[in-house]
């Protein structure tokens, strides 16, 4: 094997593959990167098993070549050394050739590096899927999706199922749910073209975070196609699969109240700021527990108070408050995670009651849905 490459255009490649590759994997082999060299590019692939990246790199892009290839062939090297000599090499051509015993030469201006690389047919093979069950949503829809819901996954391996967000495809919507049994986090969207049959899939917390970071980098459409084990991203040249979390995700629908005893309205961009603040004198063994009262006059009080420390109270004018007075606690990091994913816009927070689970949505969008357990302190 042996051609040429531009070498910020391999580092581009590099940064996707990296995402997928870790140092704890039981596989050895998966400690490397796959490089595959075709006549029309240059596919890279890493993975830890869970998560698989693939990405491509072509001979040529816009009319400018990138890749010059003397002779294909396929190699694995080890993917952290790889890539911090490829970020160090002097110039922007590169020359990687491999010779016997897979002994790989790395060649740049007046550096060159030998590596041992590993034999690419031990490396596993891409997942095989069947794309009829495909469909599109625009990448910056999905970061949102991600960003909105993601953070409700529990961290504990305690209920595996729960370290995911359940997607379901139903009615032409889009139904996506987070939950930590604390908490949860919904968001629904309508999409065009979605397959006509009801799925539901679990996909790990961790895979999703991994795809945002890919995601900041593209403003192209993105596939989506899901199988009963694997889930595939398609965008631009970049391949994304993740394995799916197995076991039944609880049914969240019953968790969300029918009935409130009390509507608050405001700007929840103010009480964001109000909680960011009394949680600085939270007790940290409380779990950073803020209260929330309605004191009349359609205003609503946050405060803590730590014996150690001191207290704090802040006064909000609601824009409205129906119903009876409330007095609750709650997790200040919790509400906090929920006001940013509902991102500043007017709120309309409902309670049922003291100890009952309580919703906040916004004003403006029926799509996004935050749910919160309160804490008992009273």
């Amino acid at each position: 094997m042996k051609f040429e490459v531009m070498r910020d255009s391999l580092l581009e490649g590099l940064n996707d593959v990296m995402k997928a590759v870790s140092s704890k994997t039981t596989i050895p082999i998966l400690t490397g990167l796959k490089l595959e060299v075709s006549k029309s590019g240059l596919y890279i692939t890493g993975s830890d098993s869970d998560i698989t990246i693939q990405t491509y790199i072509p001979t040529e892009r816009n009319g400018e070549q990138i890749i010059k290839v003397t002779e294909v062939g396929s190699i694995v090297l080890q993917a952290r050394v790889f890539n911090e000599i490829v970020r160090k090499l002097p110039t922007n051509e590169v020359e990687i050739e491999v010779t016997n015993q897979f002994q790989t030469h790395i060649r740049s201006g007046k550096s060159e590096f030998s590596l041992i690389g590993l034999d690419a047919s031990e490396y596993p093979l891409l997942p095989q899927i069947e794309e009829d069950r495909q469909f599109f949503i625009a990448s910056d829809l999905l970061k949102s999706i991600i960003k909105e819901t993601v953070f409700a996954v529990s961290t504990s391996e305690s209920r595996p199922v729960l370290t995911g967000v359940n997607w379901q495809v139903k009615e032409g919507e889009l139904h996506c749910v987070a939950t930590d049994s604390h908490r949860l986090a919904k968001r629904k969207t309508a999409l065009k073209d979605l397959p006509e049959e009801e799925y539901s899939v679990v996909i790990p917390g961790k895979s999703l975070n991994e795809l945002n970071k890919i995601l900041e980098e593209t403003s192209s459409e993105v596939a989506i196609v899901m199988t009963q084990q694997q889930i595939l991203f398609k965008t631009g040249d970049v391949l994304f699969y993740s394995r799916l979390l197995e076991g039944n995700y609880p049914d969240t629908s019953r968790l969300i109240p029918n009935e409130y005893k009390t509507t608050i309205l405001v700007n929840g961009k103010s009480l964001l700021q109000a909680i960011d603040r009394a949680s600085l004198l939270a007790r940290e063994e409380r779990n950073n527990v803020v209260r929330f009262s309605t004191i009349g006059q359609g205003f609503v009080e946050v405060s803590s108070n730590s014996p150690e420390i001191g207290n704090v109270e802040e006064q909000i004018q609601a824009e409205s408050i129906d119903g009876e007075d409330l007095k609750l606690s709650f997790s200040a990091k919790y509400m906090m995670d929920a006001l940013k994913a509902i991102d500043g816009q007017d709120v309309k927070i409902m309670f049922s009651g003291a100890m009952r689970p309580f919703v906040l949505k916004s004003v403006h969008d029926d799509s996004i849905l935050q749910l919160i357990l309160p804490v008992r302190t009273y």
